[in-house]
């Protein structure tokens, strides 16, 4: 076996065990597990990066042959050998950002909770439920199977679920705060968290019955074997796509299929999420490029104006909603809907230049809004509210947590040179060039809606930022701790980053996004 085999092995192995392990450790040392996680969450990181290395050269050099079907690193075994089913992984351009990046937040996050615990429950189970989902979110990104996907699509499901009622709402106020509020568990955490996983498995059975429906016209469960469209008819790939586009959708979200986000946002703990806008997310608009565009490239063509009507409608009802939108979580939740919009229309477009877009814009979205997050989350750990017109002055106040959230808000927005402009931009760019009026019309509106984000986010920093200091800021403590600026650095310099040098997620993705598009074209 080669070490990228055990590479990928590993990197699904060691977060799953660092979850046993959590667990394990007596609940009077709950500092300690986390801890413990958090190593185990730096070792994980540590592993996704070095799949980047692989081939003669050393890091990032491509295979010979199509790098859509022969990805870096391949690791095949019999699985269920009665039903043909094969345990298949790997990784290449298309996913290895992905994965990097769920490595990245998820440590930050466990890194996050050593220093912030939560007030009512133990520590550790909210550790050990984060690195139970990376395991399936690596998983969903690394599988090259059907139906394993779909099993580690649904890994994720209850950990999250649990993550959210257990551990969200008040629960994530500071102790002092927290012991006079309810239960954790009860109230409006719960019904989020059941409005979430009613919707995430009504996405399931639709993409479940897409699997089967691609499985059984074509045999095989295959990602690689299926990538074209081959062994499958027209029709049959029609009927896939329409359930793989309408299951993914759901996780994305797409409008309007969105209203679990925004309750699901508000009413989780700081590190939920982060980790469910970061990365969670996209495990949705990952299965549509990989699935829906690679394995019923028919689809994308026939369905591509629809998704792209959806697309641009999200984008302005996320923004106009945003422009009304009185609380700071459930606003950066919505402005996620505007964001995942144009990520969405870039696949619409079923260009190469489009397919780029949505995957340069995933990454951007899940370093900027994992960092609005963390800052919104710390926020209101400190004020104990996130109503915005109790958090006017945060600028006399706190001056840097002030700076940083000018930053991230400005990264949002997608000014150019930093994350958030590539991804946005070229999704208009490929709008503009599919050509005739309707594509045109949706660039025109899709920009519109550019421009609204623009408002919205001066609107959220001219609430927070200036003004006199509110009650409820006027004492705040003007530092900011040290596990903040370890959560927050490492988003701030790849918003950066990325910003500045996009060939690091486009040129590695080039050649199998355009291997893609091949048959989407045909």
């Amino acid at each position: 076996m080669t070490a990228g085999q055990l590479g990928l092995i590993a990197v699904l192995a060691l977060p799953a065990a660092g979850a046993g392990a959590v667990f394990a450790v007596p609940a009077r040392a709950d500092a300690a597990a986390r801890i413990l996680g958090t190593a185990f969450a730096a070792g994980t990181f540590v592993l996704t990066v070095l799949l980047g290395v692989h081939g003669p050269t050393g890091w990032f050099s491509y295979s010979a042959g199509p790098p859509a079907v022969l990805p870096w690193h391949n690791l095949d075994l019999p699985w269920v050998p009665g039903l043909d089913l094969r345990f298949h992984l790997g990784v290449d351009g298309i996913s290895y950002p992905l994965v990097v990046l769920t490595g990245l937040l998820t440590l930050l996050c466990c890194a996050y909770t050593v220093r912030h615990a939560p007030a009512h429950r133990p520590g550790r189970g909210l550790v050990a439920l984060l690195l139970v989902i990376e395991t399936g979110i690596l998983g969903t990104f690394l599988a090259l199977d059907l139906v394993l996907f779909f099993l580690f699509f649904e890994v994720v499901l209850l950990p999250m679920y649990a993550v959210i009622a257990g551990w969200g709402g008040d629960a994530a106020m500071p102790r002092r705060y927290a012991d006079h509020l309810p239960r954790p568990g009860t109230g409006p955490q719960r019904a989020a968290a059941r409005k979430f996983a009613l919707y995430t498995l009504f996405g399931s059975v639709l993409l479940l019955v897409g699997v089967f429906t691609v499985v059984t016209a074509a045999g095989t469960a295959d990602i690689v074997a299926l990538t074209g469209g081959t062994g499958l008819s027209r029709t049959v790939q029609l009927v896939a796509f329409t359930l793989f586009a309408l299951a993914f959708a759901v996780k994305s979200p797409l409008w309007p299929l969105h209203t679990w986000l925004p309750d699901a946002h508000t009413q989780a703990p700081t590190v939920g999420s982060v980790i469910l806008a970061g990365v969670l997310l996209k495990m949705g608009t990952y299965g549509l490029i990989r699935i829906g565009v690679g394995v019923t490239p028919l689809g994308v063509g026939w369905a591509g104006p629809v998704l792209a009507v959806l697309a641009v409608a999200a984008i302005l009802v996320g923004a106009l909603v945003c422009l009304a939108q009185d609380e700071l979580k459930r606003l950066i939740a919505y402005s996620s809907v505007g964001h995942m919009g144009f990520v969405l229309l870039g696949i619409a477009t079923g260009t190469a230049t489009g397919i780029s877009a949505a995957l340069v814009g995933n990454v951007a979205h899940g370093i900027i809004t994992g960092l609005l997050f963390f800052l919104a989350g710390g926020l209101k750990y400190r004020a104990h509210t996130g109503a915005l017109a109790d958090l006017g002055g945060l600028r006399e106040t706190s001056p840097r947590l002030a700076g940083l959230f000018g930053f991230a808000a400005v990264a949002s927005l997608g000014l150019p040179g930093l994350a958030g402009f590539w991804g946005e931009a070229f999704a208009v760019v490929a709008a503009v060039r599919r050509g005739g009026a309707l594509w045109l019309t949706l660039a025109v509106l899709a920009a519109i809606g550019g421009a609204l984000t623009a408002a919205y986010l001066l609107r959220l920093l001219r609430r927070v930022s200036h003004g006199p200091a509110t009650p409820a800021l006027a004492g705040l403590d003007p530092r900011i701790a040290g596990g903040e600026w370890l959560a927050w650095s490492p988003l701030v310099l790849l918003a950066l980053v990325v910003g500045l040098v996009p060939a690091l997620v486009l040129g590695i993705a080039d050649e199998p996004v355009r291997a893609l598009v091949t048959a989407v074209s045909r």
